[in-house]
């Protein structure tokens, strides 16, 4: 390793708000209130790993202190963008709640709070997984965060929101990043690899998508990881054969096998993915979305989908992505996954194919309705 390199996680780490990827409604929000001054005194980010909470405060708090500020457009070269671009800023002040989360360090804090800010505008605490603080330290914050010095600014991180005392949340106003698409992980990758000089198949990039699960660092994490393995050209079976995935093409064959009931393929699929050394509770991840995508077509389309190769009805579809669903738990902590896995593909199967007694009952006196009656009036029997 070079001395100096930086991952591509950080190096490619969003400077200004237009370069947020996902985020357009906290984006749009924040940077209005900036543009009409209706900055209020505390914010939380809430959303999973990866999708840009600590990014976004850091932003923010650029936009607060630059020297053409505030403004939704920092520039990034004044000294106070630089220093917070660097880490070195004296006025924005980054917290781990994990490891700082006693009452003695809040108390620390509200004492500092009333201090003004050296070089820029406003002090910015930035308290990365507050949902860590306990719930005295939580309480010695109550206060401060309700009547703050007009120089201070709190932005909050979490990912697990419904740990955070509700007296917090009422004083915050609440943002909630979503996960990215795939579609936006892959465009931004894209670019990534163009700028950096890698050559990277299409399908490569969109396997990379898949594994980040809509986190754009995790994507960038895997990308240079996957750089570190292949040097400058990445190709689809690379990334399948560094993570044990199953390309996409080979995942259609295995929902078409079992959708059509075919078990010496979906048993000869499976003793592929064991001697490949695939990971099977991906596959079976994979698979779930695959199905879920049919079961949506199915609704769309008045009860029927094709997706999966064989027309399936929307209740063999839930009764099918309803029993894979129920198989990850063992299949994650049983005593042999393949065999775990082996026995939740056959279920599938079968429940997919059966029928509930309420709807066969339906169906049967639909039937007998439909019988010609004699002379009677009474239907023939």
């Amino acid at each position: 390793m070079s001395a100096g390199y930086q991952v591509i996680a950080r190096k490619w780490r969003p400077r200004v708000f237009d370069e947020v990827v996902g985020q357009e409604h906290v984006v749009r929000t924040l940077k209005n209130a900036i543009t009409r001054n209706r900055i209020a005194h505390a914010y939380l980010f809430v959303g999973p790993r990866g999708t840009g909470k600590t990014t976004t405060a850091r932003i923010f708090a650029k936009a607060l202190n630059c020297e053409h500020g505030p403004t939704p457009s920092p520039c990034g070269t004044c000294a106070a963008c630089t220093a917070i671009t660097n880490g070195s800023s004296m006025d924005v002040i980054e917290i781990d709640g994990a490891s700082n989360n006693s009452v003695d360090q809040i108390r620390d804090l509200r004492d500092d709070v009333r201090y003004a800010p050296t070089q820029g505008k406003y002090k910015v605490y930035i308290i990365d997984e507050v949902h860590m603080l306990s719930a005295s330290a939580f309480n010695a914050l109550l206060k401060t965060l309700e009547e703050p010095p007009p120089h201070v600014k709190f932005v909050f991180a979490t990912t697990e929101a419904h740990k955070v005392l509700a007296t917090i949340v009422s004083r915050c106003q609440r943002f909630d990043l979503k996960p990215i698409s795939d579609e936006l992980i892959v465009g931004r990758l894209a670019q990534i690899a163009e700028a950096e000089g890698i050559r990277v198949e299409p399908a490569a990039l969109r396997a990379i998508a898949r594994l980040a699960d809509g986190g754009m660092r995790d994507s960038q994490s895997i990308l240079d990881q996957m750089i570190a393995f292949c040097g400058d050209s990445i190709a689809e079976s690379d990334v399948l054969e560094v993570y044990g995935l199953i390309s996409a093409a080979t995942l259609g064959e295995l929902a078409a096998a079992i959708a059509a009931a075919d078990h010496r393929r979906l048993l000869a699929l499976v003793d592929d993915f064991d001697a490949n050394g695939r990971d099977l509770v991906r596959v079976l991840t994979d698979l779930q979305i695959r199905v879920r995508e049919a079961l949506l077509d199915a609704v769309r389309a008045g009860g029927q989908s094709k997706l999966l190769g064989t027309a399936l009805t929307t209740e063999a579809l839930t009764r099918l992505l309803d029993t894979l669903r129920e198989g990850e738990a063992g299949l994650k902590f049983g005593l042999s996954e393949r065999a775990n896995f082996e026995v939740t593909l056959l279920k599938a199967v079968e429940n997919s194919r059966a029928r509930a007694i309420d709807s066969l009952i339906r169906e049967l006196s639909g039937m007998a309705d439909a019988l010609p009656g004699d002379d009677s009036g009474e239907k023939k029997k």
